[in-house]
């Protein structure tokens, strides 16, 4: 075969080229015609809707009523109609920079108001809910933008790799349901008090539940199960090492019913006294060492019993039909690898001496003064150094989509935290806060 001219080797590069620039080409339209798709969807229902509410649309009279049991039919079915107890009044008044779950910042807090058109006496539903630390929040994702969804996801913490969304938490899934394990810091009446949440303004809440550690926790359940992987992990040599314990028991309380027997004198004459002291004083030693023996032996034993059971393999526990590894002296639970070692480490957060003083201005919310009233104050954060703490908390998660991570990398970054808007840019490994500002008067936070 003749070798390729340059030439040829010129024009396959550029066919490739232009094989590149069509598939790139192909893709952007397959996402116009998605997004068309879905605006056409969206228009149809508000046309529908639209209709419906100015009565164009006749309603058929010969059409059958309802029977009774639709409702009901329904809710076996699974077709239900949702109704928000209440919204979220939050620290995070939009979805740039709110974190993606409710430990990265500890210092966030919201509120929680139930409305009166659920119960006529809102604060009757709250009665014993203060007996608790912790408290199940379900919500609705109602920031998607749409209801598109997709089998697979591109996990943030994943750095692009794609998963099925049934083994993430992306807010993007076939019903937009959240849930989210929320501290309950205080009830007062109708309103309930909340830190360390992952909710933006204006979340519509479904519906509260108590966290019971009991229940919820897979943790708690392990010493109530029959499968104890320690208590069912005895030996027969274990069993061996007990009975020779209780042997050695049963050998002390024998010598010890001796030793009176032993030392009691013969008073048939002093001569025969004085040859039984020789004797009561041996036997006196001899049982001494017999005792310091099989005590010795106990605590052998005893120690042997202990380092079996100590070197027993806790987390195979055989006598159990389980088919998972686990790890730890009672962990039984499996978690995605990426959860704890993600491809995307922390960054570290600095802040520019102008935000540290611009920061330091903000007033916390339990704190006011007649002749402070000109600067900014906080609505749910306590202190400066609370700010800062749920600064680092979000910005070391980093909460930039891939999109941004990959081609805005160059771009400043805005989010807002409470009643502060930050400015921060992201580096190699960290980010830095470059500026802290009031919030702007268009910027509402939702309380309903």
């Amino acid at each position: 075969m003749s070798p390729r001219c340059d030439c040829c080797g010129e024009h396959v590069e550029k066919l490739n080229q232009q094989i590149t620039v069509m598939r790139k080409e192909i893709k952007n339209l397959r996402q116009i015609l998605d997004g068309a798709g879905r605006a056409h969807r969206k228009h149809m229902t508000s046309i529908r809707a639209a209709v419906a509410n100015i009565g164009l649309r006749e309603p058929d009279k010969e059409q059958a009523p309802p029977p009774p049991l639709a409702a009901p039919q329904a809710l076996e079915q699974g077709n239900i109609q949702t109704v928000p107890i209440g919204y979220i009044s939050s620290c995070f008044a939009v979805k740039n920079g709110t974190p993606r779950q409710p430990t990265i910042c500890g210092p966030s807090r919201a509120e929680l108001r139930i409305q009166q058109s659920i119960f006529n006496n809102p604060e009757h539903a709250l009665v014993g809910l203060e007996q608790y630390s912790h408290v199940w929040i379900i919500f609705l994702f109602h920031k998607n933008g749409h209801l598109n969804y997709k089998a697979k996801v591109k996990p943030p913490r994943l750095n692009g790799q794609r998963v099925g969304v049934y083994s993430t938490r992306s807010p993007h899934r076939p019903n937009a349901l959240g849930l989210t394990l929320a501290r309950l810091d205080k009830i007062d009446g109708d309103t309930v008090h909340l830190s360390d949440i992952d909710m933006i303004a204006g979340t519509p809440v479904l519906d509260i539940k108590p966290y019971i550690p009991d229940y919820d926790s897979p943790h708690s359940r392990l010493d109530k199960e029959h499968c104890d992987p320690i208590t069912d992990q005895k030996t027969d040599a274990q069993s061996d090492l007990e009975s020779d314990k209780n042997d050695n028991e049963a050998l002390v309380s024998l010598l010890s019913k001796d030793k009176p027997e032993a030392g009691i004198p013969v008073r048939d004459s002093s001569q025969s006294v004085s040859a039984q002291l020789p004797l009561h004083k041996n036997i006196h030693q001899m049982l001494d060492e017999v005792r310091a023996h099989v005590t010795q032996g106990e605590l052998q034993l005893s120690c042997a019993s202990e380092d079996q059971v100590s070197d027993s393999p806790k987390t195979k526990a055989p006598e159990c039909n389980v088919d998972y590894p686990c790890y730890g002296e009672k962990a039984y639970i499996t978690i995605a690898g990426w959860i704890r070692e993600p491809p995307v480490s922390s960054l570290q957060v600095r802040f520019t001496p102008q935000a540290q003083k611009e920061l330091a201005d903000f007033l916390p919310t339990h704190l006011s003064g007649p002749s402070e009233s000109d600067r900014p104050r906080f609505r749910f954060l306590r202190s400066t150094e609370e700010a800062v703490a749920a600064i680092r908390g979000v910005l070391s998660a980093d909460p930039r989509s891939i999109h941004r991570r990959t081609r805005c990398r160059d771009r400043l970054f805005y989010f807002i935290l409470d009643s502060a808007d930050i400015t921060c840019w992201f580096g190699q490994g960290f980010a830095e806060v470059l500026q802290v500002r009031p919030v702007e008067q268009n910027v509402v936070f939702v309380a309903r």
